[in-house]
């Protein structure tokens, strides 16, 4: 397994880490949560992610149990939000989460407290102020965003700097083969700050694992099959369709899986702290650690980059029949 360091803070954090997604349910239950963080914690996973939201509320819950006695080996990161605040002011709804957290995650500190969406409407202060009071009070660690853009991440760090408080440190964005959005702005701003990256969907949802096949209904028991409003069934297009048979006989040329190629891809970006893999099964778990032994020469790289490129800078192409070639050059 290697080991990255996340944006400014003391953690070494594991490439191929999990999310907490399936945690709860309906997709795992109690003793099948176990399974898998059990056989995480023992391939080297030592970075678990989780949310309030996640497994109908029960996802905190489970990963604390499995984790009883096995605290001080792993980082735990989860989230908070400020939507629908019915009557509390930001501060009160960030504590009243932050001890809800530790209750159900059976533990004093959260390594990683993150907002889980960007609320336009509450000022930097109301937002950064309560944070940097919990890291303070040792309750957090270290903060970070999720699902932001470069120029509010930004602002907040200016905000941060000017009044001597705790600034976000990583945020988690969607990236993978599929959704190469985080390249335009968030991976440069990451490298020039300091800051990380964490890569959700970096399997594509199960596009890049096999989960799922172009032009068939979504299997039985399947995370687009039970929650069919999520990311993954977003993803499906006629782009995504042609795409993933080429990237599978990409991996099967050089003897891989789909799913070793896909974190391997994301994993060769500097910037990529972690890519939070969403397991369900401990085979699963053993399937995906597998990738991070895996370096991608320049050239595979540069026909990865060619094979599912988007876009040039100057002139936004979303979709063709074909890659689309970058130039050797910066456009002018």
């Amino acid at each position: 397994m290697q080991y990255r360091r996340l944006g400014g803070t003391d953690m070494d954090v594991s490439v191929v880490a999990a999310g907490g997604y399936p945690f709860g349910p309906p997709l795992l239950g109690r003793e099948e949560t176990a399974a898998v963080v059990h056989r995480a914690v023992a391939l080297g996973v030592n970075f678990f992610d989780t949310s309030d939201v996640y497994g109908e509320g029960r996802s905190e819950e489970f990963l604390g149990e499995a984790l009883e006695g096995r605290r001080n080996e792993v980082y735990v990161a989860t989230k908070f939000n400020l939507r629908n605040l019915d009557g509390q002011t930001p501060r009160q709804r960030i504590y009243a989460r932050c001890e809800e957290a530790l209750r159900k995650l059976r533990t004093d500190r959260v390594d990683l407290f993150q907002v889980h969406f960007a609320t336009p409407g509450v000022p930097h202060e109301e937002l950064l102020g309560p944070l940097n009071d919990l890291v303070r009070e040792g309750k957090v660690r270290w903060i970070g965003n999720c699902n932001t853009a470069a120029w509010r991440w930004r602002d907040e760090i200016a905000v941060s700097r000017a009044q001597g408080m705790a600034e976000f440190e990583s945020t988690q964005n969607h990236y993978s083969l599929l959704h190469r959005h985080a390249e335009l702005e968030l991976l440069p701003f990451c490298a020039a700050y300091g800051k990380s990256l964490l890569a959700y969907f970096p399997l594509g949802g199960g596009w890049l694992t096999g989960t799922y096949r172009p032009g068939q209904p979504y299997p039985e028991g399947s995370r687009a099959a039970k929650v069919p409003t999520g990311i993954v069934t977003r993803l499906r297009s006629e782009r995504v369709e042609r795409l993933v048979p080429r990237l599978e006989a990409f991996a099967a040329e050089r003897g891989r899986a789909v799913a070793e190629l896909a974190l391997a891809w994301v994993a060769a970006h500097p910037e990529v702290a972690s890519a939070l893999t969403g397991f369900d099964r401990p085979e699963h778990v053993e399937a995906n650690v597998k990738a991070a032994d895996w370096t991608l020469s320049a050239e595979d790289l540069n026909e990865l980059d060619a094979l599912t490129s988007w876009w040039e800078g100057r002139n936004a192409v979303i979709d063709s029949d074909g890659p689309t070639p970058r130039p050797e050059t910066p456009a002018q």
